[in-house]
């Protein structure tokens, strides 16, 4: 609103705006870039989760959640700085972070691997559970009418 609103008079005025455009400008491509890499990234990661669980029968458990990890933030990462920042850094720049990011979110989830296993563990033995997705339908576009 504050961007689309007429300047006030004077050159100090004039110039506050410069700065609320450069500084604010771009929030709609970050926000639509977030949305849209965090609601891919998440389905692709849940998607390669459950298929790697059937796959490796169950076991394996630091293999599922590194590789449907590095997976989903594949597409998490490559979507929201293609998103919000294509065009305006240069595309060298936009990669490079892009990489960086994968590489940080991916080793978080090597490094979170032993609590993932306590944590699961406690969870399985609680819930007395241990659920396989073998006829779910992964699809987000299904409508029930």
């Amino acid at each position: 609103m504050v961007l689309n609103l007429p300047t006030a008079p004077g050159s100090y005025n004039e110039q506050l705006q410069q700065g609320l455009n450069m500084v604010f400008g771009n929030t709609w491509r970050i926000v639509a870039g977030s949305i849209v890499a965090f609601w891919v990234g998440s389905m692709v990661n849940s998607f390669v989760m459950a298929k790697m669980k059937i796959w490796t029968q169950g076991r394996h458990l630091w293999a599922r959640t590194i590789g449907s990890t590095a997976v989903g933030e594949l597409f998490d990462s490559s979507l929201f700085y293609v998103i919000a920042f294509y065009g305006i850094w240069p595309t060298e720049q936009v990669v490079a972070v892009a990489i960086a990011q994968y590489f940080l979110k991916t080793g978080w989830e090597v490094l979170a691997t032993p609590l993932t296993y306590q944590v699961v563990g406690w969870l399985k033995r609680k819930e007395n559970e241990d659920h396989y997705d073998r006829d779910t339908d992964f699809s987000p576009f299904r409508v029930k009418v």
